[in-house]
């Protein structure tokens, strides 16, 4: 009878290490919406993240908060983008490195894929998102670092990221088919700022942006000019505002082009460095996406799917 109690507690104890990890997600921070959500994608129930950047948040712009600082210090993995996108944080971020784990998700992708920064020296333009298969390599980096973490969900880890990858994929030839039905004098691409740009390179569409990479760039009055005569000239009908981006400078340019007798329209709002609201299709980064793709091709002249791709979009095009 002693013996079989003893036994019993050997494997109850043995059984420990696994019931734990199990049963605890990891505690994971991540700047933006949409690394956050890659994480949620890998990690399922495995990871409890929290997202910094909400919706409407500039991440060019932000800066950590103390409630930020609390979150990240207490935290098993702290994800951030990289390439300048958090550029005032990431002094705190290499400070953080050297206590716990801390990974610039994007700064492994090969810099050959890369757009050279228009506004810093040896940067390079940080909106990777923008296409599904440059965002392919931050998920598998963020695979990489769970794993790292946590080894004994490595094959949960790899089969949520292999569904998510599918799902990119899906995405990747849903935006290739539709923004081809664009007549393509209509392919010209005007926003807040410069984040489309990898989107532009991949659909052979000219993207212009009132700033520059960076929304900390100055948008003067010579580049509002040039962009007006840009729309007259090209005849242009649809301009684009962003969600996290003041809608100001949009609205003198549109005025702009008034003033010279030609009429522009918003063609809809973008989500560019923030995704949709929390619970909502388009507070994914897969319905982020669907939503710009939809929005784009739709305003531009080509025939799209009244609620896009998986016919989940919130409103109708």
């Amino acid at each position: 009878m002693i013996r079989r109690s003893f036994l019993a507690a050997l494997a109850f104890a043995a059984a420990l290490p696994l019931a734990a990890w199990a049963e605890t997600p990891l505690k994971v921070v991540a700047t933006t919406g949409m690394i956050a959500d890659a994480t949620r994608q890998v990690g399922g129930d495995q990871v409890e993240v929290k997202g910094l950047m909400g919706p409407g948040v500039d991440p060019h712009a932000y800066r950590q908060t103390r409630s930020d600082i609390v979150a990240m210090t207490r935290a098993d993995v702290v994800l951030w983008h990289g390439l300048y996108l958090e550029a005032q944080m990431e002094d705190f971020f290499r400070d953080l490195a050297r206590k716990q784990t801390v990974v610039a998700v994007a700064e492994g992708i090969d810099k050959s894929k890369l757009r050279a920064h228009d506004d810093y020296a040896d940067k390079y333009d940080p909106h990777v998102w923008m296409s599904p298969d440059l965002w392919r390599e931050v998920v598998i980096e963020i695979q990489d670092t769970l794993t790292e973490v946590r080894p004994e969900a490595a094959d949960i880890f790899a089969a949520n990221a292999q569904a998510h990858l599918a799902e990119l994929e899906k995405l990747q030839a849903y935006a290739d088919q539709t923004l081809a039905a664009v007549p393509e004098q209509n392919r010209v691409l005007v926003t807040a700022h410069d984040a489309f740009g990898y989107f532009g390179a991949e659909h052979g569409y000219e993207v212009m942006g009132i700033q520059g990479i960076s929304t900390q760039s100055e948008a003067g009055l010579n580049r509002i000019g040039e962009l007006v005569d840009t729309l007259v000239d090209k005849q242009l009908k649809a301009v684009f505002v962003e969600s996290s981006v003041s809608d100001r400078l949009m609205r003198a340019l549109i005025e702009g082009a008034a003033a010279k007798g030609h009429d522009v329209g918003v063609g809809g709002e973008l989500y560019s460095d923030a995704m949709g609201e929390p619970g909502t299709y388009e507070g994914t980064y897969v319905g982020m996406l669907d939503h710009n793709i939809t929005t784009i091709a739709g305003a531009l002249g080509a025939d799209v799917p009244e609620r896009g791709m998986n016919g989940k979009l919130s409103a109708g095009y």
